[in-house]
């Protein structure tokens, strides 16, 4: 395993085509995204800003029954994400595409995942792929709450990660769109840290119950999370 390709569990993923390479916001929001009950019956995925394939991945191997797509804006990102698809366990049920998702008009589906941009108003990369990649001018928060409300099912569930000091953008953009808040988890560094990332998902009416949890990166609740990816 070197610099260019992760090697999980289950499948590998190259990444030398990609601007924003595997990190641990991908893998987490992998980990801890679902597919809500009521839409476990062969369920649909999308997964907007794909970049090397890596959230797809992880989810087609949790939901064995879904079928996923994986759309990027970036052609070289989507086309190493198509190759790590092909190259999966998981060929036949993963179809990337190169398109954003204001453009895309696939779905409904069961379920949305975003690892979304997150630099706002800090100067641009002169690399025009992470660019792409890492700033909200391509996708603001608000596009995408409300395109990921016009892609869900009414029954599906949207998840996100983000940085905690964009909380306030993320409630102002899903309340837009319609959305309700179903579960949050918070991410430190460290146990004494202040939490640095937070997991947000999403339906389309209220919850009953609103789910709250924490985690620190290796602690117990991590590494269960993670056990059926890492080597």
């Amino acid at each position: 395993m070197g610099a260019n390709r992760f090697d999980f569990k289950q499948f590998a993923v190259r990444q030398e085509r990609c601007a924003m390479k595997v990190g641990t916001d991908a893998t987490l929001l992998g980990a801890w995204a679902r597919v809500p009950a009521a839409c476990a019956h062969q369920p649909t995925i999308l997964d907007i800003g794909t970049g090397t394939g890596i959230i797809a991945l992880m989810m087609a191997q949790r939901f064995p029954e879904a079928t996923l797509t994986a759309i990027d804006i970036e052609p070289d990102a989507a086309a190493q994400a198509a190759d790590n698809a092909a190259a999966s366990p998981y060929t036949g049920r993963i179809n990337v595409a190169c398109i954003p998702v204001q453009q895309y008009d696939g779905g409904p589906f069961a379920a949305i995942v975003c690892n979304p941009p997150y630099f706002a108003g800090s100067l641009h990369s002169p690399d025009r792929k992470r660019t792409l990649c890492r700033h909200t001018a391509s996708l603001t928060y608000t596009e995408l709450a409300s395109h990921a409300y016009r892609l869900l099912r009414a029954d599906g569930e949207f998840s996100v990660i983000i940085p905690t000091s964009q909380a306030s953008m993320m409630d102002e953009a899903r309340a837009l769109a319609g959305f309700f808040e179903v579960r949050r988890c918070l991410v430190r560094t460290k146990p004494e840290a202040q939490p640095k990332r937070m997991m947000l998902a999403y339906a389309k009416a209220p919850q009953p119950a609103h789910e709250t949890e924490e985690l620190t990166l290796g602690d117990a609740r991590h590494k269960m999370m993670t056990a059926d990816f890492y080597l």
